[in-house]
């Protein structure tokens, strides 16, 4: 079974590795693949080059091999629509199931992605749960969630995709912006992030203008 984990990495930090990893064990996912956006649609472009941020996410997952750095967005020309990658895997894996993982502000955005409803045929969706927060109801999201959420994470394997499943995680309020800010204040995000990646930044002067 394989996680899909989405994002600009830019750069990436302890809040995104150790999501992953929680969903993985939890889950008990053969393995996450960490995917880094090549043309966001739905956000700023990032800072960092993707061949900059493939490589952060390279030497942050050297000691992990459960997660796994997959360059096909930064592949592929045009924007990078999720929907358009899960079916490049799919082609791939065949049946096997494919849990595509997202935090609660990226599935209430949902509507807004392209070709959002066939998400759910090619991959079981697992939402990244903050204490608190509840799932929308009475509208297109609603009823996706009313007719797909399973609460038994062993069902996942049993299909390669149509499943919804809420999994809270330990939750560290580090953002990548964050990050960005600190180092271009010039502070040190040390602890925020892996050591390799922020002696990676300091040696390239990412971010520092």
């Amino acid at each position: 079974m394989i996680g899909v984990f989405g994002g600009t990495f830019d750069p990436v930090h302890f809040g995104h590795l150790r999501c992953a990893l929680e969903i993985l064990e939890r889950l008990g996912l053969d393995e996450v693949r960490m995917i880094p956006c090549g043309a966001p649609p739905h956000r700023d472009q990032p800072v960092a080059t993707a061949a900059r941020r493939s490589q952060m996410l390279a030497v942050a997952l050297a000691d992990e091999p459960r997660l796994k750095l997959d360059t096909r967005e930064l592949e592929r020309a045009g924007p990078s629509y999720m929907v358009d990658t899960l079916a490049s895997l799919r082609a791939e894996v065949d049946a096997t199931p494919v849990c595509l993982i997202l935090g609660g502000d990226a599935f209430s955005a949902l509507p807004g992605w392209s070709r959002w409803q066939q998400l759910i045929g090619l991959a079981h969706l697992i939402v990244m749960r903050r204490p608190g927060w509840e799932p929308p109801a009475g509208d297109a999201l609603g009823a996706l969630v009313a007719s797909h959420r399973i609460t038994d994470a062993g069902l996942l394997r049993s299909r390669p995709a149509g499943y919804l499943m809420f999994c809270e995680v330990t939750q560290l309020e580090i953002s990548a912006s964050g990050v960005r800010a600190i180092l271009a204040a010039g502070l040190s995000p040390r602890y925020l992030l892996p050591e390799t990646v922020l002696q990676l930044i300091y040696r390239e002067q990412l971010y520092c203008n």
